[in-house]
């Protein structure tokens, strides 16, 4: 039997989404996937896909956006910068910094593997919210 690894940007963004949309356990039932961008079209740099949000009753604070890139999605931190650096390198994905103003912490989801990771970092940041 042959596996076949999931890169495309796009996919990958659409199983974060499913994944964070769908799971109900350790504080991610307060995640919620805002502003889609369903005709997005990867690019060099990333065009942003969606918007990752944490809810609080009628109350939405986004905290993080995704990305997508030709091989790649990219999950942008705006909160919690150094808590989305930690998970992200304890669960083995790509992490850096993002040096602008106010600066970010960009944590590359470059399987369709690497999802189930991808969200829980996203949990390891909603728990500091």
């Amino acid at each position: 039997m042959v596996e076949e690894r999931i890169t495309d940007g796009n996919r990958i963004a659409q199983l974060l989404a499913s994944e964070l949309d769908g799971r109900e356990d350790r504080g991610l039932e307060r995640v919620a996937v805002t502003n889609a961008d369903r005709d997005v079209e990867p690019t060099a740099d990333g065009a942003r896909a969606y918007d990752v949000v944490v809810t609080d009753g009628d109350d939405e604070t986004r905290f993080a956006r995704v990305f997508v890139h030709d091989d790649r999605a990219r999950l942008e931190f705006e909160a919690d910068q150094e808590v989305a650096a930690e998970a992200g390198e304890s669960v083995d994905l790509r992490v850096r910094p993002k040096a602008v103003e106010p600066p970010r912490t960009l944590v590359f989801v470059e399987s369709g593997a690497a999802v189930k990771r991808a969200s829980d970092v996203v949990q390891q940041v909603t728990s500091q919210l």
